[in-house]
C-alpha cells in the first residue's frame, strides 16, 4: 500500500525503549497511562491513524531525548478491556526523520517529521541475496539456547527473508542503542549483517556496541 500522498506532516510519538517497529511488520502494545490512552484517541480521528515509535535515550542533564530517526505504524487493531486499557497493533509503514517536536496542549509528544530519504519503505517486500541462512540459524539456535527462547525452527527455514530478518530485529532482546542500529539500517542485507553481529557478540559474551548511522 502506497501511503505517500497522505504522509503527514506532524505525528504523536510513542518513547518506548527497546520497542522496535520496522516497515511492513507488525507491533502489539498494550497501553494504559493516561496520555498514551489520549493519544491512541485522538489518533483514531485522523485519516493517517499513523503512531511514530521512537527510541529515547538519556542526554546529559537525565533529559530523555529522542533519536532523530523512528517508524511510523498504522493503528490497524484495537480492542479494550474491561479496566480501561488498549489493547493495540501497530502496522509498519515508513522510517521518518525528527525535525523538532511540536509544543502544545497534549500531554503526550508529538513531532514536526520529514519521510525524505525512506521512499523505499513504502514500496515492495525486500529481499536479501546474500543471505546464508543455514549459517545464520546456527548461531540464532546457540544465542536462542542462551536467552532461554524457544520458536518454531521449520518456519524460521521457510519464512520470506524479510518477515524472518524483522521479526528477530524486533523480538530478540537487545540494548535500546542496538534496536535503533538495526532501524537505522538502510536495507535489508545491512540490517541482517547488524543482526548476524549482535547475535555473535551477545554468543561471546560481549557487550560491543554497533554504531548507530
Amino acid at each position: 500500500m502506497n501511503l505517500k500522498y497522505d504522509m503527514p506532516d506532524v505525528i504523536p510519538v510513542f518513547p518506548l525503549p527497546g520497542a522496535l517497529l520496522l516497515p511492513r511488520s507488525k507491533l502489539p502494545l498494550h497501553i494504559f497511562e493516561p496520555r498514551y490512552l489520549s493519544m491512541v484517541e485522538d489518533c483514531m480521528k485522523t485519516r493517517s491513524r499513523f503512531i511514530g515509535m521512537v527510541q529515547p535515550y538519556a542526554a546529559r542533564g537525565g533529559d530523555m531525548v529522542l533519536h532523530s530517526i523512528g517508524c511510523a505504524g498504522r493503528l490497524t487493531q484495537i480492542s479494550e478491556t474491561d479496566d480501561g486499557r488498549y489493547m493495540v497493533t501497530l502496522t509498519g509503514m515508513s522510517r521518518f526523520r525528527v525535525k523538532e517536536e511540536v509544543e502544545g496542549f497534549p500531554a503526550y509528544r508529538r513531532c514536526h517529521v520529514t519521510w525524505d530519504g525512506f521512499e523505499n519503505d513504502l514500496g515492495d517486500t525486500e529481499q536479501d541475496a546474500y543471505f546464508d541462512r543455514p549459517k545464520f540459524l546456527v548461531n540464532l539456535k546457540k544465542y536462542f539456547e542462551g536467552q532461554q527462547l524457544s520458536t518454531d525452527w521449520e518456519t524460521m527455514k521457510e519464512a520470506e527473508d524479510e518477515l524472518l530478518i524483522n521479526s528477530l530485529s524486533m523480538m530478540c532482546p537487545f540494548e535500546p542503542e542496538d534496536k535503533q542500529a538495526l532501524l537505522e539500517a538502510p536495507s535489508l542485507s545491512t540490517r541482517r549483517e547488524t543482526l548476524a553481529t549482535l547475535i555473535e557478540f551477545a554468543l561471546r559474551g560481549g557487550s560491543e556496541e554497533i554504531p548507530v548511522q
